[in-house]
């Protein structure tokens, strides 16, 4: 495994044209030079572009590691690296998708059950259609559900606070779905925690225990959490928003761990993805399976919204993006996040044992949908063909 710190190497700075201040410390030889040489180059052309405060980027490839950090990880401070913790928003989604796909491997749900059968006060409302959402309908983005239920702004130390269950079954009590389920696909938050609700009724376990018990407690993800430690705070991340300024952490709470509400570090998530690339491992192939099989093909669905942003969607799996192979570019499956000034990407060629992570700290709609568009890239330039 490389985990590298930035590093301005003469050759990408003759290529570049630019001067950077030196002094980073040089990193030892990668047992992958190949994916530390593109991984480390990509960065540093990202960075460049973008010019947020800072940036992480990381990918593995045949069991190997590669991570560069650029900037800040906080203002005045050091480099982003493999251990730095940061809010993942949606990426959030992919894990709750697994989540699914472990329960219903084990029997504990299926993906046609409806989430009405688990969660009673979130199984009714004015709209009919509301009683025949189900699981699958949550995790492939076509449920019918506004992408938020509308709610006051919450304390600045506590904005999510609004949020809750009862919220959620007011606003089906009082309101129709957009669509009849599984008809079209349009981007929800509100899916994910409805989601969350369900699996954790069906495991009658609090859902940040369940993912624990099924995901990162068996991957030793120990950085993958709803909660930071005050070590872990130490470590982590600080977001910005889109005029610049730093943005306060806050917490999570109970209701958006199903949306949004994860930290991590590159570390883990690129350990998470070792797992997704395992493809012909017998532990847990159920799961992997499920999680990655193409449910709902882009195919007259009406509406089709908000999924385009960092690739053009072509089919929808338990959370994930799924794109299609085009020219070179090999099947891929991806997410992207945003929470508190921090933009995220991660995503994964299943048939290529090829996967990528990248993150910056500012809210910046540009550099995010580059930021995506470059990993992509990336990714086809590293599997094998």
């Amino acid at each position: 495994m490389q985990v590298a710190p930035s590093r301005f190497r003469k050759t990408i700075l003759g290529l570049l044209g630019c001067i950077l201040a030196a002094g980073s410390l040089p990193a030892p030889a990668a047992a992958d030079p190949l994916l530390d040489e593109t991984v480390g180059f990509t960065g540093t052309v990202l960075f460049l572009q973008t010019k947020v405060p800072g940036l992480v980027i990381g990918a593995v490839r045949n069991g190997e590691m590669s991570i560069h950090g650029f900037g800040e990880r906080m203002d005045g401070g050091e480099e982003p690296d493999g251990d730095t913790v940061m809010r993942i928003g949606s990426i959030t989604k992919a894990f709750t998708g697994q989540v699914l796909a472990t329960l219903a491997a084990d029997g504990t749900v299926s993906l046609t059950q409806r989430l009405g059968s688990l969660a009673p006060d979130l199984g009714t409302g004015k709209d009919p259609n509301t009683a025949k959402i189900r699981l699958i309908d949550i995790a492939t983005q076509s449920a019918g559900l506004p992408r938020e239920v509308p709610h006051k702004p919450g304390p600045a130390g506590d904005p999510f606070a609004p949020i809750t269950r009862k919220a959620f079954a007011g606003w089906l009590a009082e309101n129709d779905l957009l669509y009849p389920p599984g008809t079209g696909i349009l981007y929800s938050n509100f899916a994910f925690d409805l989601l969350a609700i369900g699996l954790s009724e069906a495991a009658k376990t609090p859902y940040p225990e369940l993912l624990a018990k099924h995901i990162t407690g068996p991957l030793g993800m120990k950085d993958t959490v709803f909660e930071v430690s005050d070590e872990q705070r130490k470590r982590l991340m600080e977001g910005h928003g889109f005029d610049g300024e730093a943005l306060r952490d806050v917490p999570t709470g109970d209701v958006i761990v199903g949306s949004g509400g994860l930290y991590s570090t590159p570390k883990d998530l690129l350990r998470w993805m070792q797992w997704h690339l395992d493809r012909f491992g017998e532990k847990d192939a159920e799961i992997r399976m499920l999680d990655h099989a193409a449910y709902l093909v882009r195919d007259n669905l009406n509406p089709v919204s908000g999924m385009d942003e960092s690739g053009h969607m072509d089919a929808m799996s338990l959370g994930w993006v799924v794109m299609m192979p085009e020219g070179d570019r090999p099947l891929i499956l991806q997410k992207a996040g945003g929470l508190q000034g921090t933009f995220s990407y991660i995503a994964f060629a299943p048939t290529r044992g090829v996967a990528a992570f990248v993150a910056i700290n500012k809210f910046d709609f540009g550099a995010a949908m580059l930021m995506a568009e470059v990993v992509n890239e990336m990714i086809t330039s590293l599997a094998p063909r």
